[in-house]
């Protein structure tokens, strides 16, 4: 019975750790939100070329309004919230960088580098500025908009405003559908102003 007892107590000890990356309820949002190419690259596409002749993709910059996981809601002109129950799976700089980068990978006519790896030897460097990525009350509407920043090899410097706008109920279940539309939007629109 002492012998039992002892491999009760060390499978609970066992268990502890578990406890902590495990949730089963509680603080864990009703959804999580990624963006997801609507036209990724296929299996098996190959990109090949000079390190100079590719295109970097940086994380855009961001107000802290955006610096976080969660979906901002911007009530009126100076009152932002947060969508109830619903957190990005990361930084949406981030996502939406993952996004443009596979975007432009998909038209075929690039190749894209990380900003790590031979990033640094790319001479076609894309930057700039999330503004938005949340919900717009008074349009009803997911929105996502960005100033884009394109150095080329000869130095030349082009910038261009970005904005798509999707109508949507204002709750995760819509909201998060919506966002995805409009960023594949701007994304695609992008991919095409790079050339």
């Amino acid at each position: 019975m002492h012998h039992t007892l002892n491999r009760g107590l060390l499978a609970a000890m066992l268990a502890l750790p578990l406890a902590g990356c495990l949730s089963l309820g509680g603080e864990v949002p009703d959804q999580l939100l990624t963006l997801t190419p609507q036209s990724p690259a296929p299996a098996g596409t190959n990109a090949t070329g000079q390190a100079k002749a590719a295109i970097v993709i940086f994380e855009p910059g961001t107000d802290q309004r955006l610096n976080v996981t969660r979906v901002p809601v911007q009530i009126d002109a100076s009152n932002v919230a947060y969508l109830k129950d619903a957190t990005w799976v990361e930084k949406p700089s981030r996502l939406f960088r993952d996004l443009i980068a596979e975007t432009v990978r998909a038209k075929g006519n690039r190749l894209v580098l990380n900003e790590g790896d031979l990033g640094h030897a790319a001479e076609t460097r894309l930057s700039g500025q999330l503004l938005d990525m949340g919900y717009d009350v008074a349009s009803g509407s997911a929105v996502v908009r960005f100033d884009a920043v394109l150095q080329m090899p000869d130095g030349t410097v082009r910038s261009r405003r970005f904005e798509s706008r999707i109508p949507s109920a204002a709750e995760a279940v819509s909201v998060g559908p919506a966002l995805n539309q409009a960023a594949n939007q701007v994304a695609s629109e992008i991919a095409a102003w790079i050339g």
